[in-house]
């Protein structure tokens, strides 16, 4: 059975910073690991994106102030959000698939920026 247990969303002043994380259990070949956002009425988005050789991608709108890696070893993600903005709020889900293309998401964590 899949597991993506994340953590780290809270609330931040505009300009702060978090770090989220996304540690994934059970028996699965982990392939893409990313991130995407929901914001009220919005569909949701692809925020950023890493392979597993590492090729990393992200939206035009936090480009230069989120930084995604990965722990292949602890099969971990993490999004290092700096310079947050009000626009950033939103439900944040973790995202992995496997080899065989399946997608499997994590419960969400809030992210409230204000301002």
């Amino acid at each position: 059975q899949v597991q993506l247990v994340e953590s780290g969303g809270g609330l931040v002043q505009a300009g702060g910073s978090l770090r989220l994380s996304c540690a994934a259990s059970g028996t699965f070949s982990i392939s893409f690991m990313g991130w995407y956002r929901q914001a009220p009425g919005k569909q949701r988005e692809l925020v950023a994106g890493i392979s597993s050789g590492g090729t990393t991608n992200y939206a035009d709108s936090v480009k230069g102030r989120f930084t995604i890696s990965r722990d292949n070893a602890k099969r971990t993600v993490y999004l290092q959000m700096n310079s947050l903005k009000p626009e950033d709020t939103a439900v944040y889900y973790c995202n992995v698939r496997d080899y065989y293309g399946e997608d499997y998401w994590g419960q969400g964590t809030q992210v409230t920026v204000s301002s």
